[in-house]
């Protein structure tokens, strides 16, 4: 006989409540009554020996994918004109019919054919910069608000869903600039900073302003710097921070000029038209922040 313990008391006399699994029920170790009966058992009904077995006689499906639209939770007819055991299909004309038929109704109303591109486009732009899985499924959430909140209506999809990511990006610490997602679409860079802070009003959602830090290793490592320009970067950054020196500027300006002080601090130069055109600033911009940060941090670039 199967007995387990349970944490609840006996209401006669409070003792402690035994479960017998076999017989379905649940009894009192000290008086002996019976206080259920037939109960369900939930628990499976077979052994598995090793993961194979584990998923060959598991009973639910993949788990759901908020990537697509219907988070794939329906079946899909196969391409492979075959049947459930593995037989040849005689008319395969009639199964081509199936198969499009229910991939039109999978998406039968202008909600769910609207959902079905964006999703489709943010997977795009997010390969294309190259985004990990975790970003584009944050981006997928926030954009499945914005459509639930009726904040898509009067803009375009495009829009919508480079803001949705650029925002994901935001919610998880991933530095990229609102420049590097317009480039992958046929929006122009005011429009998503525009739906950007639309959504982040209207969704309430919890975004902390970018840390330069951030920037650092990508800018080093498209501009083949070493460990050391890396550290001392870094390392004027948080004195910057410590000075309250950021306040109102750019993050990747203040970023650059940062790299550009480190590389000839460590004897790496680079001009600032080269660290200009890989962090999408300026020259008059690297030139001033690297300015602000010398005068005030008494560092000597004199080399």
């Amino acid at each position: 006989m199967n007995i387990n313990n349970s944490n609840s008391t006996c209401e006669e006399c409070s003792g402690k409540i035994l479960i017998d699994e076999k017989r379905g029920e649940s009894v009192c170790q000290s008086c002996g009554l019976v206080s259920e009966i037939n109960m369900i058992d939930n628990s499976q009904e077979w052994r598995a020996f090793d993961m194979d077995q584990q998923n060959s006689r598991s009973r639910v499906g993949p788990p759901s994918n908020v990537m697509v639209h219907d988070k794939g939770l329906p079946t899909d007819i196969s391409w492979q004109n075959r049947d459930s055991s593995g037989k040849r299909i005689v008319n395969p004309a009639q199964i081509y019919r199936m198969r499009k038929w229910q991939k039109r109704i999978r998406a039968n109303n202008a909600t769910e054919r609207n959902l079905a591109y964006a999703l489709t486009e943010l997977h795009r732009l997010a390969s294309r910069l190259e985004l990990s899985k975790n970003v584009q499924e944050n981006a997928a959430l926030i954009y499945r608000k914005a459509v639930k909140a009726n904040l898509i209506r009067g803009r375009s999809i495009e829009g919508v869903s480079a803001a949705s990511l650029y925002a994901a990006c935001r919610q998880c610490n991933v530095p990229r600039t609102l420049d590097e997602i317009a480039e992958g679409t046929h929006v122009n860079r005011k429009e998503i900073g525009r739906t950007f802070r639309f959504l982040s009003r209207r969704l309430s959602l919890k975004l902390s302003p970018t840390d330069p830090i951030e920037y650092v290793p990508r800018f080093c490592s498209e501009l083949k710097l070493s460990m050391e320009v890396q550290r001392i970067a870094i390392d004027i950054l948080k004195q910057a921070v410590a000075k309250d020196l950021i306040s109102g500027r750019g993050p990747t300006g203040i970023a650059a000029a940062a790299i550009y002080i480190a590389s000839i601090l460590a004897g790496e130069r680079r001009v600032q038209k080269e660290i200009s055109g890989i962090s999408g600033i300026t020259e008059v911009t690297v030139r001033n922040c690297a300015s602000l940060l010398v005068d005030n941090l008494n560092l000597d670039i004199t080399k």
